[in-house]
Parts: C-alpha cells; sequence; structure tokens
C-alpha cells in the first residue's frame, strides 16, 4: 500500500511539468458576435460572463489550471466549447451556420443546460436568473430572426 501511495505522488509531481498552453489565438475584433451585432453593454457583460470562457478566443485560465490534471481537464473543455461556437469567430460562419447556433444557443439556455453547473460552481458570475435568461435568449432570437431574412 506505501509503494501505490508513493507511485502515485510521483505521478502526480511529474504530470505537474506538462502544462497547458493558455495562449489565446489572436482574433480579428470585426469577425466578434458582440461587435458584429453592436450589442448593448448590459447583453454583452452577461455574454462575456456566462459564455466566453469556453465559447471564445478570451479565455481566462484560472491559478487552478497550473494544476494538472485540472489544466487538461480545463483546456480540453475550452476546445471542446470552441468546436461547438466561437463567438470570437463568429462572422466567419455562413448566415446559416450564425443562425444555427444563435438557435442552439437560446434552446441551451432554455433547456438550463448553459452555462454548465460545472463552470458556475467556481464562476458565480456566470449564473443566469430568471431575467438575464430572458433577455439573452430574446437577443439571441432577435439576431437569428435578423440573419435569416
Amino acid at each position: 500500500m506505501k509503494k501505490i501511495l508513493i507511485g502515485l505522488l510521483v505521478v502526480l509531481v511529474a504530470i505537474q511539468f506538462f502544462q497547458i498552453d493558455k495562449t489565446n489565438p489572436v482574433a480579428d475584433e470585426k469577425l466578434d458576435f458582440l461587435v458584429m451585432n453592436n450589442t448593448s453593454p448590459e447583453i454583452a457583460t452577461q455574454i462575456k460572463a456566462s459564455c466566453y470562457d469556453c465559447h471564445s478566443n478570451q479565455s481566462v485560465y484560472p491559478a487552478y489550471t497550473y494544476v494538472q490534471p485540472v489544466g487538461w481537464f480545463v483546456k480540453n473543455h475550452i476546445e471542446e466549447g470552441k468546436e461547438h461556437l466561437n463567438f470570437s469567430e463568429f462572422g466567419n460562419y455562413s448566415a446559416k451556420k450564425q443562425a444555427h447556433k444563435l438557435e442552439e444557443s437560446y434552446e441551451m439556455i432554455e433547456k438550463g443546460e448553459m452555462p454548465l453547473s460545472s463552470y458556475t460552481i467556481l464562476h458565480k458570475e456566470a449564473v443566469l436568473d430568471e431575467a438575464q435568461q430572458t433577455a439573452l435568449i430574446s437577443y439571441f432570437k432577435e439576431i437569428e430572426k435578423g440573419i435569416k431574412k
């Protein structure tokens, strides 16, 4: 048992030398969803707090991401989030894809699936109350309707 614990400790120390890349890709501001849509400061603040860490090229990596394997989990989660929707590159999407991503966004909020509870546990500013949910859903629907015209 003692050898197993020592072995685990050695592995945990060794993996600390394998840090994640915390560099965000350079983004063209003109392609950013909030800029493209001249989003009001109130809505923009909530979208940044609730969505941008995982769904943009503006991810903020907290101190706990220096501890592995936590950092690996967070990095993987961010990469997966950006694969589904990247607000920083929204302007690169076709109109059809933009409308679809907005529809997915408000549906996820309506179902209570976004933002993820695993994220809001440590990021209380990302929690959406009912009024904020309604405002974001309405905003995404409004933008989607404008795209579909």
